[in-house]
């Protein structure tokens, strides 16, 4: 789940990005009002209205001061102890693994993050949260094409899950240079959730987006 940024263009079959592109991502974001951690975190929340009051730290926002590997790492180890010694008496809590998962990605560990994340969903494969929470791991480990893999095996199971509607027009516009297919996406996400908190923001994107599109 960002136009007052410029929209990079790349040949369809690219699928890597940098950090100047995450920058524009992150102004993207913020034109809807969002918070990076709801457009691409689908177990930070259930409930588009608790958006606001989170903040991950996720992606880096231009100018933003970023932590050394070191302290990053020793972040995410003081994090993950109490997590690791549960899962320890544990092996197969779910909630647990699901929680390192995001610790890892909060802490911009993605790679580890998705292993996590891929063994939650062996033990439920039909949650579509965590689903989400793969697919935008996948976004920032430099893969468009296995990122709407996810998303669209978390829509088979819950169609109207904004958030993952919301990232799939993300990553079709910004790694596959598709903004009609995120206009689909966006009209999808409004059709099933009519009341939802960004509606007027998410119409002036797709609005945005077709000009783009129409450009192309």
């Amino acid at each position: 789940m960002n136009t007052a940024a410029t929209i990079h263009h790349r040949q369809p079959a690219e699928t890597t990005w940098s950090n100047a592109q995450a920058y524009v991502l992150a102004a993207f974001c913020l034109l809807l009002g969002v918070t990076l951690g709801y457009l691409f975190r689908g177990s930070a929340s259930q409930a588009p209205q608790a958006v606001a009051q989170q903040t991950p730290a996720s992606v880096p926002q231009a100018g933003q001061a970023q932590a050394s590997p070191e302290e990053q790492k020793a972040k995410i180890d003081q994090a993950s102890a109490p997590v690791l010694a549960a899962l320890k008496a544990n092996p197969n809590d779910f909630d647990a693994i699901v929680k390192l998962g995001n610790i890892n990605y909060d802490g911009q560990q993605f790679t580890q993050a998705i292993e996590y994340y891929q063994r939650a969903l062996k033990i439920q494969p039909d949650n579509p949260d965590v689903i989400t929470d793969l697919g935008t791991a996948y976004w920032y480990t430099q893969d468009a094409d296995r990122a709407i893999v996810q998303f669209q095996r978390s829509l088979k199971i819950r169609p109207d899950h904004a958030g993952t509607l919301f990232n799939m027009g993300i990553v079709k516009w910004q790694g596959k240079n598709d903004p009609a297919g995120a206009v689909v996406a966006w009209e999808e996400l409004l059709k099933r959730n009519p009341n939802y908190p960004q509606r007027q923001q998410v119409e002036e994107v797709i609005a945005r987006a077709r000009q783009h599109a129409s450009k192309g």
